[in-house]
Order: structure tokens, then C-alpha cells, then sequence
């Protein structure tokens, strides 16, 4: 993947030396980070929101029927909100 002024330009595949070839990719994932080939340094959040949005309707799911207001608000804030800072 390249970032910067030529990453749309088409290269040579770099190959191991067990000969197996590196595809060029996209985007790629880097300690919780999501990277995106772009002109400049971009990354994607699409993915900790798809995280974000499964566990919440996991969670309301479960408990919204007999759950008070409180306890689905700090399951919330427990389980919910720190997805958004590490999508392992």
C-alpha cells in the first residue's frame, strides 16, 4: 500500500523469498487502526462504527425491556464507547 503523491500509481509485486507475491491492498490494519491508500495520511472508521452499533444492539437487545434507564447507560459507557477508541 502507498500514501502520499504516488498511491495510485501501478508497481511490481514484491515477492518473498519463498516466491510467494505481496498483493497490493487497499487498506490495511495496524494496531487497532484501520490505514486507507490515499494522497495523504487517512484512516477509516467504518469498522470501529460497524463494532460500535453491534455491540449496542447487542446489548439493547438484551436488557431494554426490563432494564432501567441507568443500567443502560453505564452498560453503555462500559461496553459500548470503548470500541470506539480500539477496534481490535
Amino acid at each position: 500500500m502507498q500514501i502520499g503523491l504516488g498511491h495510485d500509481a501501478i508497481c511490481c509485486n514484491i515477492v518473498t523469498s519463498s516466491g510467494l507475491a505481496l498483493p497490493w491492498v487497499d487498506e490495511i490494519h495496524y494496531l487497532g487502526v484501520f490505514i486507507v491508500r490515499n494522497g495523504r495520511f487517512k484512516c477509516s472508521l467504518v469498522n470501529s462504527k460497524r463494532s460500535f452499533y453491534r455491540s449496542i444492539n447487542a446489548i439493547l437487545g438484551i436488557v431494554l425491556s426490563t432494564a432501567t434507564v441507568d443500567i443502560v447507560v453505564h452498560l453503555i459507557n462500559s461496553k459500548c464507547i470503548p470500541v470506539l477508541y480500539c477496534t481490535v
